[in-house]
């Protein structure tokens, strides 16, 4: 216990995050459920002590963004930290072209991820290398995007919107909402304010550098906020300076699969790690008088065991 989302200010790593968690709560058991880059602001879910078993079980969550993409230059690090590397014209800004444009970026998408990422190839992380002046050939990876929205496109990141109110549909400008700090521009270039939904794996700055590209310019991310992250929305989150007290949530209830209430002897089998007979279909919770016993996939005639629970 527990799982906690937190929201993550500017300038800090994930890996900043839970080393400050890990010291609040006086423990060295602290996960996250996926890396938000340090110019990125939002939503991070940690998972505390015995809640870091239900982090396979978080980590294919889908995210929604509020993406400012820079147009007209591009930087090598793809966000804003910079510097800017290739500088181009931007022409006349079509907002229903560019959303015609984005519609072509939606659903299953092959995208070569960051120079400055975390991957490793040949068990070297990408970012050492890019650190040191060289380049890795990244294969592209298989993402889905669910929705990109164009909010509006503006002369510069300076005048796109800062302030956000959350709506049904995602986080909308809104002058009485909630201001979001941004990285410092790295000059005034027209920028596209985007609401994006994407799957697990999707890099934000390769998507601003492909659009860019769509549109025949070099681009980059100029800010990024996390708005959700599976069940956990911003405006649940706590400010990483109460991280110490908060209560989180408990490992059932950060689960979002379908329940299966067992009886005594359903729970037993499945923490023998048996495959019982039953007829449920896909990833589900099992429970037992409402604690949780297992995680299992089941294929219509039997459950099998992904992670279980003591009881």
């Amino acid at each position: 216990m527990p799982v906690i989302a937190v929201d993550k200010p500017l300038k800090l790593t994930s890996h900043d995050v839970v080393d400050r968690t890990r010291r609040a709560r006086r423990t060295k058991r602290v996960g996250h459920t996926g890396t938000l880059d340090p110019l990125a602001t939002g939503v991070l879910v940690l998972a505390v002590d015995d809640s870091t078993k239900v982090v396979q079980f978080m980590e294919a969550d889908s995210k929604d963004y509020l993406a400012w993409v820079a147009l007209g230059a591009s930087t090598v690090t793809l966000d804003a930290e910079g510097p800017v590397a290739v500088t181009g014209d931007v022409p006349p800004l079509d907002g229903e072209a560019i959303r015609a444009m984005l519609a072509t970026f939606t659903g299953p998408q092959q995208q070569i991820p960051p120079q400055y990422s975390a991957i490793q190839v040949g068990g070297v992380r990408a970012y050492a290398v890019a650190r040191a002046g060289g380049e890795i050939e990244l294969p592209a990876r298989s993402v889905v995007i669910h929705e990109l929205e164009l909010l509006g496109t503006f002369p510069s990141v300076q005048a796109a919107p800062r302030t956000f109110s959350p709506t049904p549909d995602g986080w909308a400008p809104d002058d009485a909402g909630r201001t979001f700090t941004l990285p410092e521009p790295l000059g005034e270039h027209p920028t596209l304010l985007i609401r994006a939904r994407v799957g697990s794996g999707t890099y934000l700055r390769s998507l601003a550098r492909d659009v860019g590209a769509a549109l025949g310019v070099p681009a980059h991310l100029a800010g990024l906020v996390r708005t959700r992250v599976g069940r956990h929305h911003l405006q649940d989150t706590v400010p990483l300076d109460a991280v110490q007290d908060v209560a989180g949530l408990g490992d059932l209830d950060a689960l979002e699969f379908p329940r299966i209430e067992a009886d005594a002897a359903l729970a037993l089998h499945l923490r023998q790690g048996k495959r019982p007979t039953h007829p449920a279909v896909g990833r589900h919770v099992v429970t037992l008088d409402g604690a949780l016993v297992a995680v299992v996939d089941g294929d219509g005639q039997t459950l099998k065991v992904v992670r279980a629970w003591a009881g």
